[in-house]
């Protein structure tokens, strides 16, 4: 009887992957997702979230990443969890999946530290022996939300405030299907999500040109560029500053794309000017209070 009562107090903690204590709430996306296509996005937050990830104090300690939507195969969570881990070597990693066939595919590459289950944006968080639900420091939701209505945007990141410590962040994007150039949000949590910074970001292998980034724009974005909206008068603005920064082009592509950011800066728009963002390949537009500009959505 002692050991059936442990093993029945140890399930209710430890559920089988597959198990749904709660309906998955979202879409099965098409999964195709290449080798190191979200590689530029670590690297962003290796740089960006660099605090983020290495605390470990107080509720830090043993907080997750989260990658919700890895695809048909685990290889974005891995790839992910091999790069934090350098600069936090006990991260915990959780990847999240709609699609029950990709959860089970994914588990033989789960470990003490690497967790793969079903769910959605109502994030699969478990309950310790003590009773308190695990906590979220960062989740990465790229390439889910572009196949959704712009409607159900705002009630998606709602559902992913659940587990997620003041001051979490959540990057939320669309990329081309190699990774070569993607935007994202960043949203921190206070007391709900707050918009941080819309991110651009290339590298530099199909050239520069504003308009491409139009394409990978976010849901909530991708409709809104009609003269009058705010995302629309960023681009108009960029494409002059990009035309009245062409002789830059003659010193390199990454070049050109600094110094036509900076003159963003110069025409009112809350650019990152430090050089190590833009030589990189990183556009960092900063949202927030007393950015200058009317808000891009509503959160």
């Amino acid at each position: 009887m002692p050991v059936l009562l442990f093993l029945i107090g140890y399930m209710s903690h430890h559920p089988h992957p597959l198990a749904q204590p709660r309906k998955p709430q979202g879409q099965p996306t098409r999964g195709k997702t290449a080798r190191n296509r979200l590689r530029r996005v670590d690297q962003f937050l290796l740089r960006y979230g660099r605090h983020l990830l290495r605390r470990s104090d107080d509720e830090y300690d043993g907080a997750l990443f989260v990658d919700l939507g890895y695809g048909a195969e685990p290889f974005t969570t891995l790839e992910s969890a091999g790069r934090f881990r350098r600069l936090q070597p006990d991260l915990p990693v959780l990847g999240v999946e709609i699609d029950p066939e990709r959860v089970t595919a994914a588990l033989p590459y789960a470990d003490e530290k690497t967790f793969f289950r079903l769910g959605g944006f109502n994030l699969p968080l478990l309950r310790g022996v003590d009773g308190r639900l695990e906590r979220v420091r960062l989740i990465r939701a790229f390439n889910v939300l572009r196949q959704y209505d712009e409607e159900q945007v705002a009630a998606s990141y709602r559902q992913m405030e659940r587990g997620v410590l003041p001051g979490g962040l959540l990057i939320e994007g669309t990329s081309d299907p190699f990774g070569r150039i993607w935007v994202a949000h960043v949203l921190r949590l206070e007391q709900n999500w707050r918009p941080e910074a819309l991110v651009f970001s290339t590298n530099f292998r199909t050239g520069f040109d504003p308009v491409d980034f139009q394409t990978v724009l976010p849901k909530n974005l991708i409709h809104h560029m009609v003269a009058g909206e705010p995302i629309d008068d960023f681009f108009q603005t960029w494409k002059r500053a990009v035309q009245r920064t062409a002789a830059m082009r003659e010193w390199g592509l990454r070049q050109w794309f600094a110094a036509s950011a900076l003159q963003l800066a110069e025409a009112g728009y809350r650019i990152n000017r430090r050089m190590g963002w833009l030589r990189r390949g990183y556009l960092i537009w900063q949202q927030g209070e007393g950015a200058g500009q009317r808000w891009l959505y509503s959160p």
